[in-house]
């Protein structure tokens, strides 16, 4: 049992310090979730829509989003193409 509480407490210290945190996501704009590598903006809408998110488990339920989009979202991850200035000759 202690294990669990202790894994549980791990990943929400670590997605809470390093990554986004369920209250991050739940007021996020859609804007600022279209930068996380995997979300356009037809999955940053879905995401809005379905707001109050209790669980990470939770966006799953969302249509399109699966757990390399959820681990995305809790890692907070980039996209490189929105982070690199387009540079054209």
């Amino acid at each position: 049992m202690y294990k669990k509480v202790i894994a549980g407490f791990l990943v929400f210290a670590t997605s809470t310090v390093f990554g986004m945190s369920l209250d991050q996501l739940n007021s996020v704009s859609k804007t600022e979730l279209m930068e996380i590598n995997g979300i356009g903006e037809a999955k940053a809408t879905a995401i809005m829509k379905a707001r109050k998110f209790n669980s990470f488990e939770d966006v799953l339920k969302v249509k399109g989003v699966g757990e390399k989009l959820v681990s995305n979202i809790k890692n907070d991850v980039k996209s490189q193409s929105k982070s690199k200035k387009s540079t054209k000759s």
